[in-house]
């Protein structure tokens, strides 16, 4: 089990210290916590070393009972919440009942569920009420933390599987996880339901359950699945203000997965929301275009595979979320259920509360269909590509609306429309009781008609020379965009990754300099943000398995970086001791550096991504809505212009690669 190094983030926080204005410019979120009085503070630093010593004695037992190992992640939780605040300074209150108090209540719960697993037994597994547990994350090795509430009546030996509701927490820049836990063991919120099992996502801080924080929700739901028998066809999303603007990006980008959806307040857009376009400096065409990553509205369609009712307050100007989502989705035809709290400013009144919960309750007490006669689907990315029963396997160009509309016509008829596709893959929905499979199944997409075997499952269609034919069943390798493997460069940050430093000298000190501070914060602001120690390695140390196992983020340039030398052939870069050239133009690498996401030329179902972490700043302007995308697949820095935290001031030119990750223009 790791835990975070103390030294490695004081070295980051001196390195950015001594070589930029950023402190000065930008207040950090989270801000700095309270004083911790001397005695309170050597209280808690020997209570958690003796938690800690107690959990790494656990999992040596247990090395080899994966079982065992994942109900100890329910201990080191409570370690962890305190561990935290006290190495990166996050103790905000020091009134009754106070920050301090709390740790110490949360350490004693660690100790109490440590105390258990010594004997073999786990009795929070089986408690009603509210809980807390905690998983490791595929993406940082990290162990989150989540809060469940159990039902009172619900029976943990029933054979019925039991309905989960999602909640998604509002904005709190303190939330740490010492207030998370505490707050998930006291309150147990707006959404009381005794028909359901609800879960609240940590969402790794407060993102607003995007990048690793929407990731954080699968596999939130993962780990309960795994303790609880859960309903996978009745799950259902909700969320207020920060967790409504959550609802919307979950409901409208996986609308083929959840019973039911309901957002209240928050923002489902970027542009008009934050009023980009008023304000200096002005968004740049690539970061307009990557807008297109989360913004709800241009999602709107797939609300027709998900029923959503929304909630605002009739005076709360978060109200414009709902409104401007109920015009896209007039553009579609369809109608917003809205609910209105006359008077109401930024909160829920009683009376809609209660209209809300029991539309959720009708809907989502019904099992999702999966299998519906018709599906309309838009996406703008192939990280977002799936709807029901059909998938989208490749598009003309990214970032451009893509639409598939399919349906069942007759008992052995499926017509398709497409727009901006080159591929896509088909289950048969034999479940569908207006579909009777036979023989043969007709296909009519665009302008081909396709007879396939029912048998053929899945089916999967590719469109050449403006044509529809079947895939072949054993595909060449080919180097193009695909899901998980699309970029922009944040993209990779949603699955294991590993940061890569360089162990030789870069070929100037500028560069030398740059690469050392933007590395080192990058190590810092990933804590920040996501809540979570980045596995880091010298690129001399790198191994067969981390290479086929995880995103490769590579810092440095091939005179100083082993694995950029090991690649550097297969890079769309070329490298000259002095200078560099990139789409074809040459830049001097004393001033310029270069920085793109990639196909691992050695394992290219991974990426590699060249000198940068997640793209957005810390805190984007005040609101997370700007917690977006800024860097598309590629860019040139300047070295000489200071740092904006996670988004170079400096970029000198920037772009997509095209479908085959090949530079295209503008």
């Amino acid at each position: 089990m790791k835990y975070p190094c103390l030294s490695k983030f004081v070295t980051g926080i001196l390195i950015l210290l001594s070589t930029s204005t950023l402190f000065s410019q930008t207040v950090p979120n989270p801000p700095p916590g309270i004083p911790v009085p001397a005695e309170i503070r050597s209280a808690l630093e020997k209570e958690t070393s003796e938690l800690k010593e107690v959990i790494v004695e656990l999992q040596t037992i247990h090395r080899d009972d994966p079982d065992k190992l994942d109900l100890i992640n329910d201990v080191t939780i409570y370690y962890n919440a305190v561990h935290y605040a006290l190495v990166h300074d996050q103790f905000y209150s020091d009134k009754k009942d106070d920050d301090f108090a709390i740790a110490f209540r949360q350490l004693q719960t660690g100790r109490t569920r440590a105390a258990a697993l010594r004997k073999g037994n786990a009795p929070w597994t089986r408690q009603t009420g509210l809980i807390v547990r905690g998983y490791v994350s595929k993406i940082d090795s990290s162990v989150q933390p989540y809060g469940l509430i159990i039902p009172e009546s619900f029976d943990f030996d029933s054979s019925m599987p039991a309905r989960l509701d999602i909640w998604y927490h509002g904005r709190g820049n303190t939330l740490s996880e010492l207030k998370f836990i505490d707050q998930r063991e006291t309150d147990a919120g707006k959404l009381i339901t005794d028909q359901a099992i609800v879960l609240h996502p940590y969402g790794r801080y407060c993102n607003a359950n995007k990048f690793a924080g929407e990731v954080d929700t699968f596999e939130a739901i993962d780990h309960v699945k795994n303790h609880y028998n859960i309903d996978p066809d009745r799950i259902s999303v909700r969320g207020f203000s920060m967790g409504g603007a959550a609802t919307w990006h979950m409901a409208t980008h996986h609308a083929g997965l959840w019973s039911a959806a309901a957002p209240g307040a928050g923002f489902a857009e970027s542009a008009i929301y934050a009023k980009v376009m008023q304000k200096d400096p002005k968004p740049t065409w690539y970061e307009l275009k990557l807008h297109s990553f989360y913004d709800a509205t241009k999602y709107a369609a797939n609300l027709a595979q998900c029923p959503t009712i929304a909630y605002s307050g009739s005076i709360d100007p978060q109200k414009q979320a709902a409104d401007i989502m109920a015009e896209y989705l007039l553009k579609e035809g369809m109608e917003l259920k809205h609910i209105i709290g006359e008077g109401m400013g930024h909160k829920f009144d009683d009376v809609s509360l209660e209209i809300i919960n029991s539309t959720v309750d009708e809907w989502a007490s019904k099992p999702k269909n999966k299998y519906p006669s018709k599906i309309d689907f838009v996406t703008y990315t192939l990280r977002y590509n799936k709807m029901d029963w059909l998938t989208v396997d490749a598009l003309e160009e990214h970032w451009t609306e893509a639409r598939v509309r399919a349906e069942i016509l007759d008992s052995n008829t499926i017509s398709i429309g497409t727009k901006n596709l080159t591929a896509l893959t088909l289950e048969l929905p034999l479940k569908n009781p207006k579909f009777k499979p036979g023989n043969r199944v007709t296909i009519k997409i665009d302008n081909s008609s396709l007879s396939v075997s029912s048998k053929r499952q899945p089916i999967s269609l590719i469109r050449k020379n403006n044509s529809w034919q079947l895939a072949p069943d054993t595909a060449s390798p080919s180097l193009n965009k695909r899901h998980d493997l699309q970029g922009p460069i944040d993209d990779a940050f949603m699955e294991s990754f590993i940061f890569v430093l360089p162990s030789g000298d870069e070929s100037n000190a500028a560069l030398s300099e740059w690469v050392d501070s933007e590395a080192a914060d990058a190590q810092l602001q990933w804590w920040r943000q996501f809540r979570g120690e980045p596995i880091v390695k010298k690129d001399t140390e790198i191994t067969e398995a981390d290479i086929q196992n995880n995103h490769l983020i590579l810092w440095g340039d091939p005179s100083s970086n082993a694995v950029i030398k090991r690649i550097r052939q297969s890079l769309p870069i070329s490298w000259d001791g002095a200078r560099f050239s990139l789409h074809d133009k040459e830049y001097s690498t004393d001033q310029h550096l270069p920085v793109l996401i990639y196909p691992n030329p050695l394992n290219p179902n991974r990426y590699i991504v060249l000198n940068s972490s997640f793209t957005f700043s810390e805190f984007s302007g005040g609101t997370n809505s700007l917690q977006i995308p800024k860097l598309p697949d590629w860019a040139v820095v300047d070295l000489s212009v200071p740092r904006n935290i996670r988004h170079p001031l400096g970029v000198v030119v920037a772009g997509f690669f095209d479908e085959g990750w090949q530079f295209k223009p503008r």
